[in-house]
């Protein structure tokens, strides 16, 4: 089979997925380095799941080729591809045994039935689960029975774990300890995984790198303070958390950061990141976490800070922490997400809001 010169371990080049005239996957590029956890994060229909399943064998490409250690697969079946793969549902056999289940990848490569015991045995142990290879599914939470598909992906040492949404089944509690479980057994396996998810707590909490897709299309890739603090335009930046956009255009660049005025005639210092000169628009991006709320004379006023004045229109109590709504005179409204040190601000407060220069980002116009 043809082999391909470039030292990523998973490489998709030129990749497209069409669905007769739609497109789910429109000529992608992509490196997935050795050992790392690369997460495919986007709303339902970006195409994550398509690029996915593509790898997998699944689906075929209508365009472009995929590699893996160097080796072009896209005419390799599925069951020599050896990739692990884990999905939203589990997709258990609910009449078989756990250890029936665990081994099922085994019996299809060979192995004699003690080789089998031994390997699921040591899955079984890697997932915190022994003891349980005689128990059937349905004797089993839902977290247990993530962990089972978990431990029938890694029992095959596959050269890349796939996971499609593997925590959307969990509540919220369960799905942070799995969070950290994954990110625990990958890094303690080593092996190369790609994580499939519409959650950005997940992608920014697990990944070496995030690549944010809509329409097919990546918007982004890179480490998870880096798509975060400097998202590359206004979808990754609105997607990836809780984001206050405002329109406002370039004044001048002083003391290390530019003055920008906003459409009241005020003006705000913002951090000089990007290619921006003076006239240019843009719109700034303050992450609701980076904003500090407080009455007049909770906040001394410091000269190198930001600071608007509104009043409060709406708040969540969300126990460490409130998400404020905050009315400005120009009748903006900027969310603001504070932890609580004190009695949380009311309805109808006017506060002020705080904010440092280097946290307030331009985006393009």
């Amino acid at each position: 089979m043809a082999q391909d010169k470039d030292p990523a371990f998973v490489r998709f080049k030129n990749i497209e997925k069409r669905f007769g005239k739609v497109t789910a996957v429109a000529q992608m590029d992509l490196e997935i380095p050795e050992g790392s956890l690369v997460t495919l994060l986007g709303p339902s229909g970006c195409g994550k799941t398509t690029l996915l399943r593509m790898l997998a064998g699944l689906e075929t490409p209508t365009a472009g080729d995929i590699y893996i250690k160097g080796r072009r697969i896209n005419d390799t079946p599925v069951h020599k591809r050896n990739l692990g793969m884990i999905f939203q549902n589990y997709a258990l056999f609910p009449h078989k045994t756990i250890f029936d289940n665990v081994a099922f990848g085994l019996k299809y490569r060979g192995f004699s039935r003690d080789e089998m015991t031994t390997r699921v045995e040591k899955a079984l142990e890697t997932v915190r689960l022994p003891g349980v290879a005689d128990r059937m599914p349905s004797q089993l939470s839902g977290g247990q029975q993530q962990r089972i598909a978990l431990a029938r992906a890694i029992v095959i040492e596959p050269d890349v774990l796939l996971m499609d949404e593997p925590l959307s089944a969990l509540d919220e509690n369960l799905r942070e300890d799995m969070r950290r479980e994954i990110d625990n057994l990958q890094q303690d396996l080593g092996v190369t995984t790609i994580f499939v998810t519409h959650d950005q707590r997940e992608a920014l909490s697990m990944s070496d790198k995030v690549v944010v897709m809509k329409d097919g299309i990546v918007q982004q890739e890179g480490g998870p303070e880096e798509v975060y603090n400097n998202s590359a335009n206004h979808f990754v930046a609105d997607f990836l958390g809780h984001s206050n956009f405002i329109d406002a255009r370039v004044e001048a660049k002083e003391n290390g950061y530019l003055t920008v005025s906003l459409t009241d005639g005020s003006t705000v210092r913002v951090n000089p990141a990007g290619p921006f000169t003076t006239g240019d628009k843009a719109e700034i991006v303050i992450r609701a976490q980076k904003m500090t709320l407080g009455y007049r004379e909770d906040l001394a006023r410091e000269p190198e800070m930001n600071y608007f004045t509104g009043k409060i229109v709406d708040r969540s109590y969300m126990g460490g922490e409130v998400s404020y709504f905050v009315e400005l005179p120009t009748g903006k409204v900027l969310h603001v997400i504070n932890f609580v040190k004190r009695s949380p601000y009311r309805r109808g407060d006017e506060v002020f809001i705080q904010v440092d220069p280097y946290h307030c980002r331009l985006l393009g116009d």
